[in-house]
């Protein structure tokens, strides 16, 4: 019972400060610009699910453009369950790949960066560029336009770019859990 409490608390420790770090660097990063914010939010997605596992990358897949947006980042309110759906194919891609085990894993993470960058901008311009905008938002060209170029192009070079940061800082982040030897997979055999 308490192995399970200690294990769901963990959990959720882990996803709230993962969603409160890419929403808080969302806002002081905002300044920059798309390819730097866009970078950022792919990279802390990519962490989520290949650190903390699936369930967690999900959920801050889905939560954080809705948590965004009521803080007033990002964009129209029509759009942002395309992005959520985005960051949810970017996780699930990193997740199925990334984790494979037929080759050398670094080649397998950079299959999975590739991969999951043209699912997400994939799945971002046709969604938003191609169906969004064009079907359901009455704007005039210009505007219509501009929304349209920010789910297009960009999303591939952000996801690439957060993917290739993550191909960096999760071997780190890998190898400083497991050197712990009272870290969160070890604090088990305390509660037995």
């Amino acid at each position: 019972m308490k192995i399970n409490l200690n294990k769901k608390t963990v959990w959720i420790t882990s996803t709230a400060v993962l969603i409160a770090l890419l929403i808080g660097m969302q806002v002081f990063t905002a300044q920059f610009g798309q390819f730097v914010t866009g970078s950022l939010v792919n990279l802390i997605l990519i962490i989520s699910v290949m650190t903390c596992g699936p369930a967690s990358g999900l959920t801050v897949a889905v939560f954080s453009p809705f948590f965004a947006k009521l803080l007033g980042i990002g964009p129209l309110w029509t759009i942002v369950p395309f992005i959520a759906i985005g960051n949810v194919v970017l996780v699930l891609v990193w997740h199925f790949l990334g984790n494979m085990r037929f080759a050398n894993v670094h080649i397998v993470r950079v299959i999975a960066l590739i991969a999951a960058a043209v699912c997400k901008f994939l799945t971002l311009y046709i969604g938003v560029a191609r169906i969004t905008v064009p079907l359901f938002l009455n704007l005039p060209e210009p505007q219509a336009a501009a929304i349209s170029s920010i789910f297009a192009l960009p999303q591939l070079i952000t996801a690439s770019i957060g993917g290739a940061l993550a191909l960096v800082i999760i071997p780190v982040l890998t190898r400083s859990s497991t050197a712990r030897p009272s870290g969160i997979r070890g604090q088990e055999k305390d509660f037995k």
